[in-house]
């Protein structure tokens, strides 16, 4: 874009040069093309440095664009309009079309090219052929320009997601091979020696045979695809009701992504199981689905003792990150939110936020 603005600023400044003494005001035309040389410096800078303010640069370009075409009625003689003699600006005006179309897509792009348009019909008089081609150059460049960029962003962002979605997987293959190589052989080892010594060590042995299947299943599954499968959480957390869990939900199922849907359930699953590990198997709890139109919130509050000020820091200074990580982690990194609110001997409430 700035390559573009500078050539035909040099183009321009050519043509006042060598058609000046023919101006009805050649002093204003030079006057003019200091204008646009120091709006060229002005956009560039802008355009560059103030992200979050193009609406009001890419307003001032066009209509400067537009100021500058009709300026040429006032420079031009008007034998010299009649004649068909290009507009003081000619093609610099199209820079804005073209700033409007990066930044604001099509429709943005065809306003500036109508409005840049309707003032050189203006400064003609009339639609002439000449007049016509240039309107037609102009709706040009700034739809088709701004769907191209559109396009282009689309690429880009897709692109971009594959480099995460193959970074996560190497991340995950990395872990699987770590926690091959040292948990599930020391829970394996756990596993037969346990069984070896037997008594109440056999119990342990159990644990840690389950453990390590259920870690095993876990490193060696798929990775969670992003080809907009969904998911019903509804129907899973229903099923998550028992003697000491009543469940609440909405009458129609809860579609979630794939992948936000499985880090839903499994975070509330991890919550319902702090429940029975904290409280208490005698513990109660509670868990409410409620839906918005651009979010799910589940609500799982306990009956039991609460927990202590200063519990969940403490554990986590001491690397047990069963909540931070199995629940507050899990659900930011799919864009939700996660916040705790307990008290001595009132229970636990926590309320998990997800995007729809």
């Amino acid at each position: 874009m700035t390559a573009y603005r500078l050539l035909t600023l040099v183009y321009a400044a050519v043509l006042i040069a060598a058609d000046h003494h023919q101006y009805r005001r050649p002093a204003l035309g030079w006057a003019l093309l200091a204008v646009m040389a120091a709006w060229t410096v002005v956009s560039t800078y802008g355009y560059a440095q103030l992200a979050g303010r193009e609406r009001v640069l890419l307003v001032a370009d066009v209509g400067i664009a537009v100021g500058m075409v009709l300026a040429t009625l006032a420079v031009q003689t008007s034998a010299r309009i009649d004649a068909g003699a290009p507009t003081l600006p000619v093609a610099w005006v199209a820079a804005s079309v073209l700033a409007c179309a990066v930044v604001a897509g099509p429709w943005g792009g065809g306003m500036a090219a109508v409005a840049v348009s309707a003032a050189d019909v203006a400064e003609r008089g009339a639609l002439t052929p000449h007049t016509f081609n240039g309107v037609v150059l102009l709706l040009l460049a700034g739809g088709v320009g701004g769907y191209v960029v559109r396009l282009g962003v689309a690429a880009e962002d897709s692109v971009a997601e594959a480099s995460t979605a193959m970074a996560a997987v190497g991340e995950r293959e990395r872990l699987a091979r770590e926690i091959h190589d040292s948990t599930l052989q020391v829970l394996a080892l756990i596993a037969r020696r346990g069984r070896e010594i037997g008594g109440e060590t056999g119990d342990l042995a159990e644990l840690a045979a389950a453990q390590e299947t259920s870690l095993r299943a876990l490193v060696s599954s798929a990775a969670p695809s992003a080809n907009g499968a969904s998911t019903d959480i509804r129907a899973v957390i229903s099923a998550m009701a028992s003697a000491t869990v009543i469940v609440a939900t909405p009458a129609a199922a809860v579609e979630l992504s794939q992948v936000v849907g499985d880090a839903l359930l499994s975070a509330v699953a991890e919550a319902l199981a702090n429940v029975e590990r904290h409280a208490g198997a005698d513990a109660r709890a509670w868990v409410l689905v409620e839906t918005d139109p651009d979010r799910v919130t589940v609500s799982i509050r306990d009956d039991g003792p609460g927990i202590p000020a200063g519990r969940l820091e403490a554990a986590r200074a001491a690397g047990r990150l069963g909540v931070a990580q199995s629940i507050v982690g899990r659900i930011e990194a799919v864009g939700g939110t996660v916040s705790i609110d307990s008290r001595p001997n009132e229970g636990t409430e926590v309320e998990i936020h997800v995007p729809r």
